[in-house]
């Protein structure tokens, strides 16, 4: 049996939320159907040590700040109180554990069935997040090592890695960051980068580098990049000494060429430079207890630590035609928000900071959804 309802929200993450607090602002009826057991459920989820990258001034949701007591830099209990406040104060109430299986258009409507029954709605929003699915890769010989091999979405923190020697393959936020808290608790880490890498420090004499990535976002990427780099080199030095490759492109211009956000350095490049936490190049393969980099060059390790991503998933609920999955991935990428009344929030990354364009995409697709100018 259909059940009719105007607006279904799929996700109860950050952008789920604040899709569903601009609809309740304007006055318009939603559902949010989440799969998970609460509000935020990925937070919950993330290792102990995380902090939001991005200063809280430029990451609230739509018209509830931050706590004045909250750091700069939210942690992860701080976060995950914030975002159930956050559904307690705009009454936001989803249906949980219940999954989004598939959505299809049908009729001028889309219908969309979950673990829990079938909903027909006007409109749509996918607000599933764009870490939803772990990326594992795999090298030859990985089945035979012997030690845990983890995805950084297992991690916890660095405890149980005391005294250990730790590969982690990645050297994204949170690959520095779980690199940072091994240190911290007693392990030996070496980082597997496999590429060239765009490093940015998370401040400027004092102010957020989103900050100055917002001032500068107004000029073409390229001038943006250009612009900025006397900065970067002034705080951070010169990164090729330490046996990191720079890309062709500046972070502004990688980020919108690519969507790969740059290492935002909360101290991974000091404990490098300090010979704290050792830098390889790509893996080449594995064996028992030792790991074999593209150069020849071969380690061994007691455990591996995946910090290699995730992947938003979202083409798994498009089943009705490959032409909607390209149009749903084409629709993300260059931020054209509504498509019939299907809309995507949470998908699109830009050097201003996700969280930020959170914010500005729900208060558009509320207006979009309710005719409100």
């Amino acid at each position: 049996m259909e059940r009719e309802v105007a607006t279904l929200i799929i996700g109860a993450g950050p952008a789920g939320l604040a899709v569903a607090a601009c609809l309740r602002r304007l006055g318009a009826p939603f559902l949010v159907v989440e799969r998970a057991a609460r509000v935020g459920a990925s937070w919950h989820r993330h290792y102990d040590r995380l902090h939001l990258h991005t200063a809280k001034a430029h990451s609230a949701l739509p018209y509830l700040d931050f706590p004045p007591a909250v750091s700069r830099y939210p942690s992860r209990e701080q976060m995950i109180s914030y975002l159930e406040r956050y559904a307690r104060h705009f009454d936001v109430t989803p249906q949980l554990g219940e999954e989004a299986q598939s959505v299809r258009a049908v009729e001028g409507a889309w219908l969309t069935t979950t673990t829990a029954g079938v909903y027909r709605s006007r409109q749509v929003i996918i607000a599933t997040g764009y870490n939803a699915v772990p990326h594992v890769p795999a090298w030859p010989g990985q089945q035979h090592f012997r030690g845990p091999i983890l995805h950084s979405s297992e991690y916890r923190n660095g405890e149980p890695f005391r005294g250990q020697r730790v590969l982690v393959v990645g050297f994204g936020n949170s690959g520095g960051e779980i690199a940072i808290d091994l240190h911290e608790h007693g392990a030996r880490v070496t980082m597997s980068v496999r590429g060239a890498v765009n490093v940015v420090p998370r401040e400027v004499l004092g102010v957020p580098i989103l900050t100055v990535s917002i001032a500068l976002s107004r000029l073409p990427a390229a001038i943006a990049d250009l612009v900025s780099a006397p900065i970067l080199r002034m705080t951070l030095g010169d990164l090729s000494r330490l046996g990191f490759r720079r890309p062709p492109l500046g972070p502004i211009a990688l980020i919108k060429a690519t969507s790969r956000i740059p290492l935002i350095d909360i101290g991974t490049i000091r404990l490098v430079r300090d010979g704290h936490i050792g830098i390889r190049g790509g893996i080449d393969s594995m064996s028992e207890t030792a790991v074999t980099f593209v150069d020849g060059a071969s380690r061994h390790f007691d455990a591996i630590v995946l910090a290699t991503g995730f992947r938003p998933g979202v083409e798994r609920l498009l089943e009705e035609s490959n032409s909607l999955r390209s149009a749903s991935a084409t629709s993300r990428r260059d931020r054209a928000i509504g498509e019939a009344g299907l809309y995507f929030c949470g998908f699109f990354v830009s050097a201003t900071g996700m969280l930020r364009d959170i914010a500005s995409d729900a208060r558009l697709i509320a207006a979009q959804v309710t005719g409100v100018a």
